[in-house]
């Protein structure tokens, strides 16, 4: 209802339609009417990436779309309003599915922490440590992970694969479909992962190092990854986009009407 902005609203509207290439109603238009100056600093800040930024529209998207399905998150608003932006820049359904499947890996960071907690504990009980050397089963999955995936880290994933090697091979094969049948550049891959790891719903600092190493293997720039950190950085908007639409509910069942 864009008939009832005030003129200082309608130019912020445009503003922000004109930066991010988009409006929606549905996210936008309460908060624009309850606190324009609030949603005028959050046009500026979310814009600086889209305005200076050196990603494509269509990749920006994909990481907007990684943080929102993230199981961090899993944000289903904002990932039907980047769908559609996404395919407004030209992504097909197997880029966007395969967004999706690699945002979908980030259940085994359960392992990333808790496997090396186990370790130490059962240590500190007088438990029989790890063995250094590897089967020649290990071995070959670890062979085929690298061969896979491109890269191995000993950090992430070596205590996991000598304490639950069926496991570890069950993920290798899960993870790895991605990067084997795929479509998107292995740099791009790799910013997805980078989303969901720096996500404010996640902060993982052991994956985030990693992607980032591997992202910088295939040719990743710092001014990339660096928007990448930007673009993930304001999924913390979705405060106002979940709980202001509850604010105006409540105030309307109230019989005090805010807008």
């Amino acid at each position: 209802m864009a008939e009832d902005l005030t003129p200082k609203q309608k130019e912020i509207k445009e503003k922000f339609t004109k930066a991010r290439g988009y409006w929606s109603e549905e996210a936008w238009g309460q908060l624009l009417r309850l606190d324009p100056d609030f949603f005028d600093a959050y046009r500026a800040y979310s814009s600086k990436p889209w305005l200076q930024g050196v990603l494509p529209p269509k990749i920006k998207e994909f990481v907007y779309i990684a943080i929102d399905v993230a199981c961090t998150h899993l944000n289903a608003p904002g990932t039907h309003v980047h769908i559609k932006n996404a395919l407004g820049y030209g992504a097909t359904k197997e880029e966007i599915m395969e967004v999706f499947e690699l945002a979908s890996v980030l259940g085994i960071h359960t392992l990333n922490m808790a496997v090396p907690i186990l370790v130490e504990e059962l240590k500190a009980a007088g438990k029989p440590a790890l063995p250094e050397a590897l089967t020649p089963k290990q071995k070959e999955i670890k062979e085929k992970f690298t061969k896979a995936r491109g890269y191995w880290s000993e950090e992430a994933w070596g205590q996991l694969l000598r304490l639950a090697p069926d496991f570890f091979d069950a993920y290798r094969v899960y993870s790895s479909k991605p990067w084997l049948q795929g479509v998107l550049p292995p740099k791009i891959k790799e910013f997805v992962y980078i989303a969901i790891d720096v996500s404010c719903t996640h902060l993982h600092a052991v994956g985030t190092r990693q992607h980032i190493k591997n992202a910088l293997g295939y040719g990743a720039t710092a001014e990339e990854i660096m928007e990448v950190f930007e673009l993930a950085s304001v999924l913390g908007i979705h405060t106002l986009n979940m709980a202001v639409p509850i604010l105006v509910e409540e105030f309307k069942a109230a019989g005090k009407p805010v807008l």
